[in-house]
């Protein structure tokens, strides 16, 4: 059995010229700080990298240039690959098995709200045999209140005994710690990632991965703190070094979180194009980030 799959992932934010381009100096720029920080893998193209107003073309090209530049090596990376299409998120789970990357993130096929476990057992399945490759690895990626849909204890259970090799982690971006824990239970072959540091120790302490973040754009180093001592046992200490965690969290989620985020990092690097999103989200307000800069 391959080495089980944990750590701190940032699913990093995604920078806009003014003509919506992806500017990817600064795409790169940031990367390489989230790594260099502390996170253990980066997520490009997830919800936080604005990922479904993008582009497969520009979801490829990002990709290989993160590797070619040197900014992470393909087993440092876990993109986003999730589509409403089997075909398309084959294409693009393949190309990040041919380039190397540790591992997939995958969204349920969304907009299909009715569909249930078995049919989303037939989707997951006939992708895994589509990609045909046995390098795969799957992260399942729940997110119901985004996605519409979500993949339940049982199914991530029930993919993961098919495919003990393939579907290996389960990223739980619902906020519901009931649902995380039901997935560690039912399906311990899998890593569990809740999508808050919130839930780390938590987590952890019944044998969960890590998480997969939108906060680590901002506060990789401490969440990786956090981590470390999780790893170590060391239960106390890890609780308190949780507090301001959870603080600068709740800041930038109440803040909007990827305006939020973009608004920060317009702030500290003053450079205006980080206020840029793609439609049809809104372009995140200067004042924002200089507002979270005093609070944090």
């Amino acid at each position: 059995m391959s080495e089980r799959f944990r750590g701190v992932i940032t699913p990093i934010l995604t920078p806009y010229n003014d003509d919506f381009s992806i500017a990817e100096d600064l795409f790169l720029e940031h990367a390489g700080a989230c790594l260099e920080g502390g996170a253990h893998y980066i997520s490009p193209f997830g919800t936080t990298s604005e990922a479904l107003s993008q582009s497969m073309r520009e979801r490829m090209a990002m990709v290989e240039l993160l590797a070619s530049s040197g900014t992470a090596r393909p087993g440092q990376m876990m993109p986003g690959t999730g589509l409403c299409n089997m075909e398309e998120t084959a294409t693009l789970c393949r190309h990040a098995v041919e380039l190397g990357c540790a591992a997939v993130m995958v969204l349920p096929p969304f907009f299909f709200v009715n569909a249930v476990d078995e049919g989303l057992y037939r989707y997951f399945s006939g992708l895994i045999e589509r990609v045909g490759s046995d390098q795969l690895k799957v992260c399942l990626y729940h997110i119901p209140q985004m996605a519409g849909i979500g993949i339940s204890p049982a199914l991530a259970a029930r993919l993961n005994a098919a495919f003990p090799e393939v579907v290996v982690a389960y990223k739980d971006s619902s906020g519901n710690w009931e649902n995380t824990k039901a997935v560690i239970e039912a399906a311990p072959g899998i890593s569990v990632f809740p999508g808050s540091e919130s839930f780390l120790v938590d987590a952890g302490k019944l044998g969960g991965g890590g998480c997969i973040s939108a906060s680590c754009n901002s506060n990789v180093a401490a969440i990786r703190g956090v981590y470390d001592l999780v790893v170590a046992g060391k239960w106390e200490a890890a609780e308190a070094a949780l507090e301001p965690v959870n603080l600068h969290r709740k800041a930038v989620q109440d803040g909007g979180l990827i305006p939020a985020l973009k608004a920060l990092k317009a702030y500290q690097s003053g450079d205006r194009r980080w206020l840029t999103l793609r439609p049809p989200l809104e372009n995140a307000d200067p004042a924002l980030g200089e507002r979270l800069a005093a609070t944090l």
